[in-house]
């Protein structure tokens, strides 16, 4: 029997415990809007608001660099620290609840069911999809905590804040099912990296940044080869049947179009910044150790002509 024959479709243990517990403290239950994604009635649901809210992540943090310029820079770890631990354990939290609904899904009906079919958007997801969502708008304090450090705001952070939370709310409204790949790789790659900026910010030296990037790029093309693929595969049978297809692909044609060409930009935004990082730094290190070795083969000749002074003399 196969040690994964009990994993069925339906509420994980962990969704199950979560339930539970709320029921059992005699909570309230939140509003249909808040419990699952109602366009132009949840939070942020519509362009207009989502315009609103990057507009004024922007001017937030482009005016307060210049409110900064002025001011001395503060340090603010022990609440850095705290904002990275509690994206670190939220985005854990939420990769497990969207690993136990999407397994037994793989499972019972396959990869291509799980990435394609109407069926595989289900209630649950859209509701972790929601919450990924929202997530997008915590990060953005990421840059607030930059501006306020007053360090360099880099125009990949920006972006990337800024555009991811407009991909989930397309992506969300657009209803595609092969969101989750790009969603749970994320959070997967976010537990990662939100754990390294807490440690090192508490002075832990770290040795692993340079492959948590390479993790991110390589998060990018396991993302744009199943997107490409789910996203040609609608296209291929609803506009051109003529090609080889395996069968159509859940989600709006804006909204997979918009998903393709904004992960292209990141995986090649995110090469860039590697090799001007790592690139330069190792370029550095072989310039100080020819620096290095040249001073120290100057200083044993200067000593072997001493001695051979000495020697004369």
């Amino acid at each position: 029997m196969s040690p994964f024959s009990a994993w069925t479709p339906g509420p994980g243990p962990v969704y199950s415990l979560i339930t539970k517990t709320w029921t059992g403290l005699d909570l309230p239950s939140p509003p249909i809007e808040l419990r699952t994604w109602v366009s132009n009635g949840s939070p942020l649901s519509t362009q207009k608001a989502v315009v609103a809210a990057i507009g004024t992540y922007l001017l937030v943090i482009f005016g307060g660099r210049e409110i900064m310029k002025s001011r001395p820079a503060y340090k603010l770890t022990t609440l850095f620290r705290i904002h990275n631990m509690f994206l670190t354990l939220l985005s854990g939290l939420l990769l497990v609840l969207m690993l136990e609904e999407i397994i037994p899904l793989y499972l019972k009906h396959g990869l291509y069911w799980s990435i394609c079919n109407t069926s595989a958007f289900t209630p649950r997801l859209v509701t972790f999809y929601m919450i990924n969502y929202y997530i997008k708008y915590v990060e953005l304090i990421d840059t607030v905590f930059l501006v306020l450090k007053k360090k360099p705001l880099a125009f990949l952070h920006v972006f990337h804040h800024a555009a991811t939370a407009v991909l989930c709310f397309t992506q969300l409204e657009g209803e595609t099912s092969v969101q989750w790949v790009v969603i749970t790789l994320n959070l997967t790659v976010h537990v990662i990296m939100y754990y390294y900026y807490y440690a090192t910010a508490g002075g832990a030296k770290i040795w692993w940044k340079k492959y948590l990037t390479s993790l991110q790029i390589t998060q990018f093309v396991i993302d744009l080869f199943i997107v490409y693929f789910a996203t040609y595969q609608h296209f291929a049978t609803v506009r051109a049947p003529f090609l080889p297809s395996v069968a159509d692909c859940a989600g709006s044609e804006g909204a997979a179009l918009f998903g393709c060409a904004l992960l292209t930009s990141y995986l090649f935004l995110f090469i860039a910044f590697y090799r001007a990082t790592y690139k330069k730094t190792g370029q550095a290190g072989k310039a100080a150790k020819k620096a290095s070795e040249k001073l120290a083969n100057g200083s044993a000749a200067s000593d072997i002509r001493g001695s051979e002074k000495s020697k004369v003399c």
